[in-house]
């Protein structure tokens, strides 16, 4: 391969999603995109159904899969435009959100984009750890996106902090209760 060739670009990110040469808080992409898709299906179901209805009889390559076509495309459309939600919620609202549904003060935590349901309702899963050191609880909460309620949370004692304090206290015990020989 020649030096031309590997310094050839042949992918590249969009200008809004390349997070790189991104100075400042991090945008996530707004769902309400896939509507454009949406629209596109619905133009091309739309056509299908017109050549369908207007040269069925008259062109032998147009055929009863044009309207099956236009069926599947328009379902397709119609589910992505309704699955275009804008969000209205961003991580910080969720963190917030989050700290009030697990009723403990938070000292670490990270929020991450998920969807939820069959038409992909946007949802932050919030992972928050209490404020101690080594943390004594935990919670993992579902805040959706679009109207920042809580969708479900689980509040639990850290099994990591149980596991490190149960390990300092044995070994401390084992090397005290261990068998001599003989």
């Amino acid at each position: 391969m020649s030096a031309a060739e590997s310094d050839a670009v042949r992918d590249e990110l969009p200008a809004d999603l390349d997070a790189a040469g991104f100075v400042g808080p991090y945008q996530f992409p707004d769902n309400s995109r896939r509507r454009i898709p949406g629209i596109i299906y619905l133009a091309l179901a739309a056509a299908c159904l017109a050549l369908y209805v207007l040269f069925d009889d008259d062109v032998v390559v147009i055929n009863e899969g044009f309207a099956w076509a236009a069926l599947v495309l328009a379902v397709v459309g119609v589910v992505s435009i309704t699955s275009g939600w804008r969000m209205h919620v961003d991580e910080k609202q969720a963190l917030v959100a989050a700290q009030q549904a697990v009723g403990f003060p938070v000292g670490h935590a990270s929020a991450q984009q998920v969807w939820h349901g069959v038409r992909s309702r946007p949802t932050w899963r919030v992972l928050c750890y209490s404020a101690e050191e080594p943390p004594r609880r935990r919670g993992l909460v579902l805040v959706d996106a679009v109207d920042g309620r809580v969708v479900e949370h689980l509040v639990e004692d850290n099994p990591e902090s149980s596991i490190a304090t149960a390990a300092s206290g044995t070994a401390g015990a084992s090397r005290d209760a261990a068998p001599g020989p003989g």
